[in-house]
C-alpha cells in the first residue's frame, strides 16, 4: 500500500541548537533506513517561510498500521504533526496499463534483503574454451530487509565464474542464507559484471571501485521449505551487485 504523508515540524522554543542538529541528523540516518528497506520512495520539502519546515512524501507499508509504527520512532517524530493519506489507483496514472501494452502493468520492484557476504581465496581453474574460470567462495555475512533477515552460511555458498577476454564476469551464484527464525534459504544467481577495461581492471587488481562505474546484475531463484516464506519459492528476484575489497554486496529486489 501506498502513502502520501506530510510532515509539519516544528522545533520547540528554547532547544539548543546543538540538540535541534543532533536530532535533524539522526532523522536523516532514519530516512535513509526506510528508504533502504522499501518503504520510503520520495521526499519533497514544500517552500515555507524560514520558521517553518513542512515536508511531505510517498511510503509504503502493508497497512497503515504498520506504517504508524514506523514514523512513530522516527527522532523527531515528537517534534512533527504527522498527516497519512492512504493512496488508490487512478486510471489517468501513467503507470497504469496503457492500450498499446495489451493491458500488462510495469513491474514493480520491492527490496527483500541487502547482504554483505565476504570472499575467501578463488580456486583458479585456468582459461577452457569458455573463458577463464575460477570458483570464489562466500566464506560468511549477514542479510537483512523488510521480512527477513539473518546470516550466510559458509561452507554452503560460492560464485562458478567464468572471466572473458575483456574483462567481462559471468557468474553462477550459489549462496545458502539461514533467517533469524532457522529457516534456510537456497539461492541460485545468474550475473553479469562488465564495464570499461580499464575500470574491469582496477576491480581485477582488488581495488575499492564505486559501483556506478560498472554494471554487476543477477537474475536470482530462491527456494525454501519455510512455511511462512513460500512467498520466495513463486518470485522472480533481481539482484544489484557490488564488488568491494574482500567481499560483495547484493541488494535483492522482487519483481511484481
Amino acid at each position: 500500500m501506498e502513502f502520501l504523508v506530510r510532515f509539519d515540524v516544528t522545533v520547540p522554543e528554547g532547544t539548543p541548537d546543538s540538540q535541534a542538529k543532533t536530532r535533524f541528523e539522526a532523522e536523516t540516518v532514519a530516512a535513509a533506513e526506510l528508504a533502504r528497506k522499501g518503504h520510503l520512495v520520495r521526499l519533497w520539502r514544500l517552500p515555507t517561510p524560514p520558521e517553518e519546515i513542512a515536508v511531505v512524501g510517498i511510503y509504503r507499508a502493508d497497512s497503515e498500521a504498520t506504517l504508524d509504527a514506523l514514523l512513530g520512532e522516527l527522532p523527531l517524530a515528537d517534534w512533527m504533526r504527522i498527516t497519512v493519506t492512504q493512496l488508490g489507483a487512478h486510471p489517468n496514472d501513467p503507470r497504469s496499463p496503457r492500450p498499446d501494452s495489451f493491458g500488462l502493468p510495469e513491474p514493480r520492484l520491492d527490496p527483500v534483503y541487502h547482504l554483505e557476504a565476504t570472499l575467501g581465496d578463488p580456486v583458479e581453474l585456468g582459461d577452457t574454451g569458455h573463458g577463464r574460470r575460477r570458483i570464489v567462495p562466500l566464506t560468511g555475512g549477514a542479510f537483512d530487509g523488510p521480512k527477513i533477515s539473518g546470516k550466510l552460511l559458509p561452507g554452503a555458498s560460492a560464485d562458478w565464474q567464468t572471466v572473458l577476454p575483456d574483462g567481462t564476469a559471468l557468474g553462477d551464484i550459489r549462496y545458502t542464507l539461514q533467517t533469524r527464525e532457522g529457516d534456510v534459504l537456497y539461492v541460485q544467481s545468474r550475473s553479469v559484471r562488465h564495464g570499461d577495461p580499464e575500470v574491469l581492471a582496477r576491480l581485477a587488481r582488488g581495488e575499492d571501485v564505486d559501483p556506478s562505474e560498472y554494471t554487476f546484475r543477477t537474475s536470482t531463484r530462491i527456494e525454501t521449505t519455510g512455511t511462512e516464506l513460500d512467498w520466495l519459492n513463486k518470485g522472480v528476484f533481481i539482484s544489484v551487485g557490488g564488488r568491494r575489497p574482500g567481499g560483495v554486496t547484493y541488494e535483492t529486489y522482487l519483481v511484481r
